[in-house]
């Protein structure tokens, strides 16, 4: 069964834009470029060319809710900073700070907003790409639910569209389940940014975290982006490298806690943005693992398209199509042995390669390179 957005027309979708191909109204790498784009200048072997001016209002709505997207951290931190130029304002600054550092609400469950998943924004930011949604199984709402979605790519963004949005029909797809997307404690510090965060149904990512929305009842969920900052180094166009064979905290948590564990694979998440070559030993590599180590995140040196010119920071226009697979059935354990652990791990990767190899040639049909499980 799949989910589309319900906008998204076969024309929409005929002319979307990734690194690897050009489609109309779009910038191309490399020797084209899509109808409509001007030859602009060179710089070093790149041709940077210029958008064209007319471009239907609904494109250009997508492209604004992705930007938004992407701001929304600088802007949350503008409107905070604002707020504290106002000294009128500053008791209630206090008080709200106050409230902040004494808040749980990132670690038990946040303050899911409805109506805020549901705002037409996030229908134009999942057309922008577009994406889609693809149900393997039913998943009954009898029991709580751990997805693991793969890969990570730059930013995770099949993840925002499917799983903090109701974009792309989960609810419809999955009745009775209630997704919770997780990220890093860290983002629950961010003043405005972390209540936004809230309202889409993110929570913390940690151990506390998952137990508790997972001990909240029947038909909850959350969802892990498994493979987190290492994958990202390895986001590039036409594979699928998977960080997973160590990774086993998040397996562990739906043993304890009795939750059915589900794989998502995302074809298309690698290919919205272009990576610098950063193989094991070369000096880019080695930063970005140096970085990693220091700060507990890493930085990927990526580019995309841009608004007015084909290079920037924006992803390309390219299908992310999110395979939702076959529950993974466990027994809970309070405290599973490591035989126990990697036995449902390698159920769990099988039912990875069945999507892959499913799937692969329909949605994967310009890869460079087959799935392939790391560390």
């Amino acid at each position: 069964m799949t989910r589309e957005p319900a906008s998204a027309t076969a024309g929409d979708r005929a002319d979307v834009q990734s690194p690897n191909g050009n489609g109309e109204g779009e910038p191309g790498t490399g020797s084209h470029q899509g109808p409509g784009w001007s030859d602009g200048f060179s710089l070093g072997s790149e041709v940077i060319r210029f958008a064209p001016l007319s471009i239907p209002r609904h494109r250009r709505l997508q492209t604004f809710a992705v930007l938004f997207w992407a701001l929304l951290l600088p802007i949350a931190i503008s409107a905070f900073l604002l707020a504290l130029s106002i000294p009128p304002l500053w008791p209630l600054i206090f008080i709200y700070l106050v409230w902040i550092y004494f808040d749980d609400a990132p670690q038990s469950g946040g303050r899911r907003l409805e109506w805020a998943r549901r705002l037409s924004i996030w229908r134009y930011f999942a057309e922008y790409y577009p994406v889609s949604l693809i149900k393997s199984a039913d998943l009954p709402p009898d029991k709580p639910y751990v997805f693991g979605y793969h890969p990570h790519g730059i930013i995770g963004m099949g993840a925002i569209a499917n799983f903090a949005t109701s974009a792309t029909e989960f609810p419809t797809s999955f009745p009775g389940i209630t997704p919770h997307l997780l990220t890093l404690n860290s983002n629950f510090n961010i003043p405005i940014y972390r209540d936004i965060l809230m309202a889409m149904g993110l929570c913390s990512v940690s151990k506390r975290s998952c137990e508790r929305i997972l001990r909240k009842g029947k038909g909850r969920a959350i969802t892990i982006v498994v493979g987190g900052a290492s994958e990202s180094l390895s986001a590039h166009p036409g594979t699928a490298d998977l960080t997973l064979r160590r990774r086993l905290g998040f397996i562990k948590i739906a043993i304890r806690n009795g939750a059915a564990l589900v794989p998502v694979f995302s074809f298309g998440e690698n290919d919205i943005y272009s990576q610098l070559v950063n193989d094991e030993g070369t000096k880019v590599h080695r930063f970005q693992k140096w970085f990693q180590s220091i700060f507990g995140f890493t930085l990927p040196l990526f580019h995309g398209r841009g608004i007015w010119i084909s290079v920037g920071l924006m992803p390309y226009r390219h299908p992310i199509v999110s395979v939702v697979g076959r529950p993974i059935q466990v027994k809970q354990n309070a405290n599973p042995s490591k035989a126990e652990l990697e036995e449902v791990q390698s159920r769990y990767i099988a039912e990875l390669e069945r999507i892959w190899e499913q799937w692969k040639d329909a949605y994967a049909a310009n890869r460079s390179k087959e799935l392939t499980i790391v560390d």
